[in-house]
């Protein structure tokens, strides 16, 4: 108990470095007080819009709990990846962690922290869960607590390992996400069922975290439209439907090719032999990528195929005598791939191909105007028209049609913008919550 009350001390310190916590965030950092009528849940989710408070609280909460329940023992920190997990949740609480008296030793190269307060020691081991081949790492363990940060990212199959591992008496499940489809697995099995699994359910939105001013709540919601919008500033968990970028039905998002020098040129490629094939020439000026000019084959349009020697020639046409910094490529098609390597004189890189992620980060950087498509680009003009979720399928997912030159833009942003690695974007993008 003694530990308890200098915990609670702190908190009033830490209220007032974050000037103040929401009450639901209060509600995240002491509901496993013995003294509270929720200590006996076995489990708290937190999900809702980003930037909503979720993250940060949850981090402080879950390492000062260990040490009020636990001691010299050891603990799971899951992410969708370790770098994510360190970014978005590790890093931020350090600092203030330390500042309150507790030791902290981050041991890169084992994925581990160690964390000292008051004579006790626990430990947090960091785990990504990427794929279903990430269950095999935390297999053997055995715990006395587990958060997930982003748990709707994460593979079933690695959550339920990762949960099968706290068998220490007390041991409880922590979970925090940004909503996803509704037929989501998480949702089905621990939203819609938190009563059965006697977890606590937070819903958090923006008005929830007291340190964003209103400013900051229009820039957030300014970022997103659409299925987005309702995700990630309403946070709710909702099925895609329509138009994948309805805003660029608007005009006002095309404007006419820059005048002037350009600082940096880069070419992105979607490229098909049947299936059309799509070539954007992407221009840098001023802190701005503009679509400036594009190539576009469609085979069964035109009623006859090209070879990739062929398709390489109008790259060359579209280039022209420019120097281009990089092109990327459909990462599937490895023909074309090998001949502009042959040819030698571009450099060429298999793109990144994450679509639903993707497309959320195409819909960041046209709607904050860092990517900007000129009106002569008619093809991708035609296709922002057409491009469609796919209401019949139960996972996020845009038709398979009019998607060639979607494909080559969200090539161009997961990879050249984005150099390969993600958001998230649905990550930068998480750094987001205190």
């Amino acid at each position: 108990m003694m530990l308890f009350l200098k915990v609670l001390r702190l908190l009033g310190v830490v209220s007032l470095i974050i000037n103040s916590f929401s009450q639901k965030q209060l509600l995240v950092l002491s509901w496993w007080n013995r003294e509270s009528e929720l200590s006996s849940k076995d489990a708290i989710i937190c999900d809702g819009a980003v930037r909503s408070g979720k993250t940060f609280c949850m981090a402080l909460s879950f390492i000062i709990w260990s040490f009020y329940q636990f001691a010299d023992n050891d603990f799971a920190l899951c992410g969708k990846t370790i770098r994510s997990l360190r970014r978005n949740m590790i890093t931020p609480v350090l600092p203030l962690l330390k500042s309150l008296g507790f030791d902290c030793v981050e041991r890169v190269s084992e994925n581990k922290l160690t964390v000292s307060f008051n004579g006790r020691i626990n430990r947090f081991y960091l785990f990504g869960g990427k794929d279903e081949s990430s269950a095999s790492l935390i297999q053997g363990m055995t715990l006395s607590g587990v958060l997930f940060d982003e748990v709707a990212l994460m593979p079933r199959s690695f959550v339920e390992q990762a949960l099968a591992r706290c068998s220490v008496d007390g041991s409880k499940f922590w979970f925090n996400c940004n909503p996803e489809f509704p037929e989501h697995w998480f949702f089905k099995e621990w939203i819609q069922k938190c009563d059965d699994k006697n977890a606590l359910y937070l819903h958090f939105t923006m008005d929830d975290n007291p340190s964003l001013t209103s400013e900051v709540k229009k820039r957030y919601e300014s970022l997103y439209s659409g299925v987005f919008y309702e995700r990630f500033i309403k946070g709710r968990w909702v099925a895609v439907y329509g138009a994948v970028y309805p805003f660029m039905d608007n005009p006002d998002m095309y404007c006419d090719v820059p005048s002037g020098d350009f600082e940096k040129f880069a070419v992105s490629c979607d490229y098909g032999t049947v299936n059309p094939a799509s070539f954007g020439l992407w221009g840098l000026k001023n802190n701005v990528w503009f679509r400036i000019d594009e190539y576009y084959f469609n085979s069964r349009t035109e009623g006859f195929q090209k070879t990739d020697e062929e398709h390489y020639e109008c790259l060359c046409s579209l280039v022209g005598d420019r120097v281009i910094s990089q092109i990327v490529v459909d990462p599937s098609a490895a023909s074309f791939i090998e001949v502009i390597r042959r040819h030698n004189r571009f450099k060429v890189t298999p793109a990144k191909n994450s679509v639903v992620d993707g497309i959320r980060r195409v819909s960041q950087v046209l709607k904050d105007g860092s990517v900007k498509i000129c009106r002569n680009c008619k093809d991708i003009r035609k296709e922002f028209s057409l491009y469609r979720w796919d209401g019949r399928k139960a996972l996020d997912q845009p038709v398979k049609e009019n998607d060639h030159a979607m494909d080559d833009l969200r090539y161009f942003v997961t990879t050249v913008i984005d150099g390969g690695s993600h958001f998230f974007a649905f990550a930068a993008e998480r750094l987001e919550d205190f």
